[in-house]
């Protein structure tokens, strides 16, 4: 599994091959501010499916909302945690969620709801190989819809890897139905100012891809179930 950083330069590389049987099922998940989702076993672990979408901590103290480009970059420069839409656009909550920096995933408040926590970077590895490794696991977490340029996946794991893009510490929105990224709760250990994520690329690389990043971007959020 490589890790990257934005610029794509590999650190290291393993994969594995592990092709058990995934295990869907629901069950309702209550969120801080009353939202409700579905999540899905896979392997030994239940996922949420769908990205977080909550605008409180767990102590119930609100996340603030950057809703611009100054506030966003504003955020990233005093290291505090904020959400957003992207492009700024309610519209796009609905199905993907909200775009958190990793301040926010980090925040000793807790951005996970009771009985959830973000997954660290082992966490999402143990994911990646129980569906094949980072190249079979792809297709298997992306959603069968939303994708541009046939980036359709198959979602046999139920996952439903929508393609909600990124903000960057500088405020741009980019790669709407392109990329799909997701913070972990794990910090670079070579650089203090990023930590680690994880990308679902097409068509640039077809494989799960584990990269370092600037704690100022905008990343989606999964949740696991404690």
């Amino acid at each position: 599994m490589g890790l990257f950083s934005c610029g794509g330069n590999t650190t290291e590389s393993t994969e594995s091959t592990d092709k058990n049987k995934t295990d869907s099922t629901e069950n309702n998940i209550d969120t801080p501010n009353e939202e409700v989702s579905n999540s899905v076993i896979i392997g030994n672990q239940e996922w949420m499916d769908k990205n977080l979408d909550v605008d409180v901590f767990r102590n119930g103290d609100p996340i603030p909302e950057a809703k611009n480009d100054k506030e966003w970059m504003e955020a990233d420069e005093n290291g505090q945690p904020a959400w957003c839409y992207f492009d700024d656009n309610p519209d796009n909550n609905e199905d993907h969620g909200k775009l958190y920096n990793w301040y926010a995933v980090n925040d000793p408040r807790g951005l996970a709801p009771e009985g959830w926590f973000i997954p660290s970077e082992d966490d999402w590895s143990e994911l990646i190989e129980f569906l094949g490794g980072e190249t079979e696991a792809l297709s298997k977490l992306k959603s069968t819809s939303g994708w541009n340029k046939d980036g359709n996946g198959t979602n046999k794991s139920g996952f439903n890897g929508v393609p909600s893009g990124y903000r960057t510490p500088l405020g741009a929105s980019q790669y709407f139905s392109e990329y799909a990224y997701y913070w972990t709760s794990t910090e670079y250990e070579e650089l203090n100012s990023n930590a680690i994520d994880i990308n679902l690329y097409y068509p640039a690389y077809a494989y799960v891809m584990i990269e370092y990043a600037d704690k100022g971007y905008g990343y989606s959020v999964r949740c696991i179930k404690e």
